[in-house]
């Protein structure tokens, strides 16, 4: 009996080996799917506008606080390594940040920085299309100092030098497009106005500052 199933059962089987191999080679064969990468990368030049609002909490002179708005442009570069993402940034901007004191037709005093931008570094960690980074390198400040009195007026203007140190965060938000928030704070060496005439020392500029921008990515 137990010949006739052992015989049985190996026949069943060499029946069914040629219906299971032709099942198997009219299948087709199909790839594991690829292991999901990093579609941003943040390697290479860039080019952007950008503006912002600044502001010294205590004015150097004594007379009032500086502050005021500025926008301008951006040039930049930058090189990732896994994550990590360092960078070299220039910017420069019009601005409008001051203050005046008194009354123009009798006796007034105004500061009045005009262009401002800074040259830095750039150190930050990339998770994908977000970018949070630190930042800061060398500020510079073209300020102007005008006294007036009785319709006539008298100005100088001086080039401030310093440094700048702040943070900021950068999203991709489209291919080649990102946007950026950003705080900085700048300090300028002091300067000395009318030198010839009436020796003014500004005392040394500091100013918080907060920009945001649109760069697009080559």
């Amino acid at each position: 009996m137990k010949k006739i199933l052992l015989t049985t059962t190996g026949l069943i089987a060499l029946g069914m080996a040629p219906a299971i191999a032709a099942d198997l080679a009219a299948r087709p064969y199909t790839k594991a799917p690829a292991a999901a990468i990093a579609i941003n990368n943040w390697t290479g030049f860039y080019l952007g506008a950008m503006g912002g609002y600044a502001q010294e909490n205590s004015s150097a002179l004594g007379l009032g606080e500086v502050s005021g708005g500025f926008a301008g442009g951006t040039l930049g570069y930058n090189w990732q390594t896994g994550n990590l993402v360092l960078g070299v940034e220039a910017d420069a901007a019009w601005a409008d940040v001051g203050f005046t004191v008194g009354n123009p037709a009798l006796a007034a005093f105004e500061t009045r920085i005009r262009d401002m931008g800074t040259v830095r570094g750039r150190i930050g960690y990339a998770f994908d299309q977000v970018l949070i980074y630190g930042t800061g390198g060398y500020a510079w400040a073209d300020n102007r100092v005008t006294l007036s009195a009785l319709g006539l007026s008298a100005s100088d203007s001086k080039i401030h030098s310093g440094w700048t140190l702040g943070a900021g965060i950068e999203v991709m938000f489209a291919p080649k497009w990102s946007v950026k928030a950003e705080y900085l704070y700048r300090s300028f060496e002091s300067q000395t106005y009318f030198a010839g005439v009436a020796p003014l020392a500004s005392g040394t500029l500091d100013l918080n500052s907060v920009q945001v921008g649109v760069n697009y990515h080559f």
